[in-house]
């Protein structure tokens, strides 16, 4: 499938790809395939300023009315699935069934925000006042802005705008610069869903493309009610006081540093299979990738050749070809980081398997690697670190209260899992003094999630919840009614205060 087929299922033609300074290139072979003009200070201010007037509009039409629009928009991604998924492929590097899987999850996710828009539900209750009652209803907030990153350029914008649409938000999405024609050819999508709609306003789903400037100006802008950042622990501690600051919402989803722990009577068999896509899927640049594997001293000598013997059949290469497994890093800087990291675990005293760069005579602008396992003495500060490359740190451990306070000591809080058939072992790990994580799986790996749960985690991932669950709320102001139907003015606290 050549890169201009995919382009051009997308619809994005010659026209919209050949004009601007901001060089989008593929990591499949390191070549240009776009140049896009990038949104100035004044465009983004522009954009904004739309968003706030489709707020006006949007917010008053019906929850159930504004998920007929998610509902259409899930019909189109349903129709452009493969297209999509396909220039997922091209653009970030992961192979096509994961490019496929992501336009699912944006499907699944439409799907669940439909229900939501017939479920925005309030409480009732119990007023302490005679001839009273309460109740909590929910209205929508504002513009959101979805800021998304190149390892997942179009499921997180979905998670985000199919609830917030369905709330009554109007939403603006600036993806990575790395990353940009997906959106543009997820908008189109919209567009086309919008127009079966009939009477959606503009400036409801719009896209920004720039860098840090345009991120900025969405972050400190009064009249964006909600920013969503997918991406760097340091671009949340950029993201999040500008946000606080002018008392906005934020919902960020950061970095990952999961663990599994392996016990004693585990499947070896299943947890084989989910080490190795936990830590090789999208080559190790998920935010869910499995970075630390903890493994019982008793099944260790088993468990580790096991996994070195499969890593090295793993096919690599063009992530579009049916028979890959494991596509490229996204650029040079991620093969650079990559190789700083396992050089400073080797200095701990990490044995290193694997993690050469390979194919660089076919592609010497694209960066393939052999993805790696390394075996350390213990959990030093390089294990503790995030390194967006497939590494797998292996340590042993004795207890299983040592593997849960090892697996808890990262600064880091996303997901983890625990392989074990022995129920107190794995309840132990689910319970208040186990996983530290905001996803905590047994008998499955940590790399990739169902829209039915809500997706974030603690610590340094930020603390955001999107996708599932109740994640809706995130994106609606909560407010308490109190109605007097009597005749009388009781005060609450049995407060006397006569006139």
């Amino acid at each position: 499938m050549s890169h201009a087929t995919v382009l051009d299922a997308v619809g994005l033609g010659p026209s919209e790809l050949g004009e601007g300074t901001l060089s989008v290139t593929t990591p499949i072979d390191g070549s240009e395939i776009a140049l896009l003009g990038e949104h100035s200070a004044d465009d983004v201010e522009e954009i904004i300023t739309r968003a706030a007037t489709a707020f006006e509009a949007w917010r008053q039409v019906p929850g159930p009315r504004r998920g007929e629009l998610v509902r259409l928009i899930g019909e189109e991604l349903r129709t452009h699935k493969e297209a999509l998924g396909a220039l997922v492929a091209l653009e970030c590097g992961k192979i096509l069934q994961e490019g496929l899987g992501e336009v699912q999850e944006m499907i699944d996710i439409c799907d669940f925000a439909v229900g939501v828009s017939r479920q925005l539900y309030g409480l009732t209750i119990a007023s302490e006042r005679p001839g009273h009652a309460m109740r909590e209803t929910w209205h929508p907030l504002g513009a959101c802005a979805i800021i998304t990153a190149f390892n997942f350029p179009v499921a997180p914008w979905c998670w985000n705008a199919a609830l917030a649409l369905v709330c009554g938000d109007p939403v603006v999405w600036k993806p990575s610069e790395k990353t940009p024609l997906t959106a543009l050819a997820t908008q189109k999508i919209v567009e086309r869903a919008m127009a079966r709609f009939g009477d959606a306003p503009e400036g409801l789903s719009q896209v920004v493309i720039g860098g840090v400037e345009a991120g900025k100006a969405l972050t400190a802008s009064p009249d964006v009610a909600i920013v969503s950042a997918t991406g760097s622990v340091r671009m949340g501690r950029a993201v999040g006081p500008v946000v606080a600051a002018r008392f906005g919402r934020c919902i960020l989803e950061l970095g990952g540093n999961n663990a599994m722990v392996v016990a004693p009577s585990a499947d070896l068999e299943l947890a084989v299979r989910a080490i190795v896509f936990s830590a090789v899927g999208t080559a190790g640049q998920r935010c869910t990738s499995l970075r630390r594997l903890i493994v019982h001293e008793d099944i260790y000598d088993e468990l580790v050749p096991r996994l070195r013997s499969v890593y090295a059949g793993l096919p690599i290469g063009d992530p579009l070809a049916d028979e890959i497994l494991v596509g490229p890093l996204i650029d040079a800087q991620a093969h650079h980081n990559m190789q700083d990291a396992l050089d400073r675990a080797r200095a701990d005293g990490g044995i290193v398997h694997g993690g050469e760069r390979i194919l660089a005579s076919e592609h010497p602008d694209a960066f393939y690697v052999n993805p790696a396992i390394v075996e350390m003495p213990s959990q030093t500060e390089i294990v503790r670190e995030e390194t967006f490359a497939p590494i797998l740190y292996v340590m042993r451990y004795r207890e299983l209260d040592e593997a849960i306070a090892q697996h808890n000591d990262v600064p880091q809080g996303l997901s983890s899992c625990i392989f074990s058939t022995d129920v107190r072992e794995t309840e132990q790990f689910l319970s208040a003094v186990g996983s530290d994580c905001g996803i905590a799986n047994v008998n499955i790996g940590p790399s990739g999630a169902e829209i039915g749960g809500a997706f974030g985690g603690e610590k340094d991932t930020g603390g955001g919840r999107e996708s599932g669950s109740d994640a809706w709320r995130g994106y609606m102001r909560r407010q308490t009614n109190t109605v007097n139907y009597s005749r009388e003015l009781p005060l609450a606290q049995g407060i006397t205060f006569e006139i």
